[in-house]
């Protein structure tokens, strides 16, 4: 990799980037199919890497903006905290939110009106679905392809090697783990052991923050990530948040093309694969 090129991402401008960062979607839209009725499967070859190889990525400094910097810049790449109207006919919506279902955090595909963080170019693909959207704020980066060199050759590499030899699973976990790499949290989680007569007390605290909770009778261990931990913006993580989350980004974008084609019936679809 080019030296001095990707950013390191760290305290409250990493956390703001990785309140957007999410996944693959994992939806069943219709459990079974009529007696009869033929599904036929289709799976992306390498999704993450072919978007790493072909499209732009966020580099150099991030700059903060206050606005709706579109009317002023068409063209500005980068991550957006914006308010978004989700079409209300919208078959299967392609625009993911988290938010807290029964104690849990959960990634869904909402319809309706909401405020999040979005990569530019998954927001100007969902325009295309009647999707809208107003910017708020957000941060802007300069952009290239950074990737093409690092794909091609590891999977040219990949392809002298059987699917039974080492090196062609060495090769495919540098091709498809590189992205998560960048996406590492270097806001830790906790764990600590409480009573049950002070969880309600540290639950409340915490609401937002908890992960999991396991029943240990008369103590509750909880895991959950302390946001008053300051991480100083000159500190060393060897993370960029916006790498990955421009990377799942794009895949979704890949994916969303078949998501509402009336051409195809779609029965499933998770991050790189349909069932029609």
């Amino acid at each position: 990799m080019q030296q001095n090129t990707i950013p390191q991402i760290t305290g409250q401008i990493g956390k703001n980037i990785r309140s957007g960062y999410t996944g693959g979607a994992v939806d069943m839209y219709i459990p079974q199919p009529p007696k009869g009725v033929k599904i036929e499967g289709y799976d992306v070859n390498l999704l993450y890497p072919s978007q790493m190889d072909s499209q732009l990525m966020p580099i150099g400094n991030p700059t903060y903006f206050n606005g709706e910097i579109i009317n002023f810049n068409k063209n500005a790449f980068g991550f957006f905290y914006c308010k978004i109207i989700a079409p209300d006919d919208i078959k299967h919506p392609i625009i993911q939110t988290r938010t807290k279902i029964n104690g849990l955090t959960k990634t869904i595909s909402p319809i309706g009106i909401w405020e999040d963080m979005l990569f530019s170019e998954e927001m100007k693909n969902a325009e295309k679905y009647g999707y809208k959207f107003k910017v708020l704020w957000g941060y802007t980066f300069d952009s290239k392809n950074i990737f093409k060199e690092y794909v091609d050759f590891l999977y040219n590499f990949r392809l002298n090697y059987p699917k039974s030899d080492p090196m062609n699973f060495i090769a495919k976990i540098l091709l498809n783990s590189l992205y998560g790499r960048f996406g590492m949290d270097d806001n830790f989680i906790e764990v600590n052991v409480i009573h049950k007569d002070y969880y309600l007390d540290f639950q409340n605290k915490f609401f937002d923050n908890i992960l999991d909770c396991q029943d240990l009778g008369d103590y509750k261990m909880v895991s959950y990530r302390n946001n008053d931990v300051e991480i100083s913006e000159d500190s060393t993580h060897n993370v960029s948040i916006g790498i990955a989350s421009a990377i799942t980004a794009y895949a979704r974008i890949h994916m969303s093309q078949f998501k509402n084609n009336p051409k195809i019936n779609l029965y499933y679809t998770d991050t790189d694969t349909l069932l029609i």
